[in-house]
């Protein structure tokens, strides 16, 4: 299943909004250096989901607020 997200990095916490079916708004309280952000999502996403991270993927958009997570 793919789903898009729109990353909101330095958040003063950390949110997932489900906005419908495949678009998530997720928040995170890291910056977006070095993938820190990424990593984060991810991470935050696994939780929502109760998978393990090693399930999550980005597919598209790692240097991009709009991005596409593959999960396995």
């Amino acid at each position: 299943m793919k789903i898009v997200v729109k990353a909101k990095p330095n958040a003063r916490k950390e949110q997932v909004e489900k906005i419908d079916g495949t678009h998530f708004v997720v928040q995170v309280k890291e910056a977006p250096i070095q993938g820190r952000a990424n990593r984060a999502i991810r991470d935050a996403l696994a939780e929502y989901f109760n998978l393990a991270p090693s399930r999550i993927k980005i597919v598209s958009g790692s240097s991009s607020k709009q991005k596409t997570f593959e999960i396995l």
